[in-house]
């Protein structure tokens, strides 16, 4: 079961995908696995780690802080 924070990372993560014109199998691609790795998160079958958001953060040009929430929640 995905947490609220597994939720928030991964449609931040979507999100910023989308604004950097990355397709998921681009994305996926450019992080060095197969053109599905990016899917499975959005389809909800596997949940990011912290390494895979520093890794995604270096792709998109961003700071992977933006991938979790400013507040608890």
């Amino acid at each position: 079961m995905k947490t609220a924070v597994d939720l928030y990372a991964i449609e931040m993560v979507k999100k910023m995908r989308k604004e950097r014109d990355y397709s998921q199998e681009a994305l996926s691609y450019a992080l060095g696995f197969d053109g599905s790795f990016i899917s499975q998160f959005e389809n909800g079958k596997a949940t990011y780690n912290i390494e895979h958001l520093n890794n995604i953060a270096k792709v998109l040009k961003c700071s992977p802080r933006i991938f979790l929430p400013e507040e608890a929640i």
